[in-house]
């Protein structure tokens, strides 16, 4: 069974081709030790661990040319209903669903605007074991220049129903643009915004983005800085909490959130 309902962000990892580097790089962010998988067909995948309990993953890309990216897992009892509904929706099935040895069925899936994401079936594998502490995944958020097209697609997928929110962690320079909550159930489960264009590269696609929670957004910037990656957004504060966008030195972007404290 899933740590999180379906319909849910329950699980992220990595693709890059630098994976010794990666378990360095996050391992001393993060304060992550890390769990390698046995099998010689599992290629070295590697789960994070926080306090010995799983939060994040990391593998070789699936092809030579794929860019190092993290990506988001939803939960679903059902993978294969999933890619029908994907295939119905308009957007592509990349991997269809296949058994992780005992641990879990996944899929890879793209949306009609290109953003990249995929679902968990677990098995023997819950997800991610740990959430909204720091070192742990906290949000998952699209980036999309499409987001009426987005709202339509994720809730013939999922049965996502978007929502506005008065404010979302976005960065100050996204003013008064809408950001969207995705309401699954009685939770809202992730976000989305448009893409700014000032920051981030004119030809990326859309793309979901992992926010891990951090005790000092600042100070885990400067450090990412110091083990070889970029900042791509300073720290600054948002309703949400203190943010920075980030890239690790294979230029794998991912962000992370120092939530204000709650009284």
């Amino acid at each position: 069974m899933s740590s999180v309902p379906p319909g849910t962000p329950c699980w992220a990892d990595l693709a890059t081709p630098g994976l010794a580097d990666a378990r360095r790089f996050y391992s001393e962010l993060f304060g992550w030790t890390t769990r390698i998988a046995p099998q010689p067909e599992a290629a070295g995948y590697t789960t994070f661990l926080l306090d010995g309990r799983a939060v994040a993953g990391a593998g070789p890309p699936a092809a030579p040319d794929q860019v190092p990216i993290w990506s988001t897992y939803v939960a679903t009892d059902h993978a294969d209903l999933v890619t029908t509904r994907v295939e119905a929706a308009g957007g592509q099935v990349l991997v269809a669903p296949f058994d992780v040895f005992d641990q879990g069925r996944m899929a890879v899936f793209a949306d009609p605007a290109g953003a990249v994401f995929s679902v968990w079936q677990p098995m023997a594998h819950p997800g991610a074991e740990l959430f909204d502490t720091p070192g742990a995944m906290s949000w998952n958020e699209l980036v999309t220049p499409d987001p009426e097209g987005a709202k339509v697609f994720y809730e013939l997928v999922f049965g996502w129903h978007p929502e506005e929110q008065p404010a979302g962690p976005v960065p100050p320079e996204v003013g008064d643009s809408p950001y969207t909550g995705w309401r699954c159930g009685e939770r809202i489960v992730g976000g989305m915004m448009p893409p700014l264009a000032d920051d981030f590269p004119a030809d990326l696609p859309a793309y979901w983005t992992v926010y891990f929670a951090v005790a000092d957004a600042d100070a885990t910037a400067a450090r990412a800085a110091e083990l070889g990656g970029s900042v791509l957004v300073p720290p600054h504060d948002t309703p949400q909490g203190r943010l920075a966008a980030l890239r690790d030195p294979e230029g794998a972007l991912f962000s992370v959130i120092a939530r204000p404290a709650r009284g």
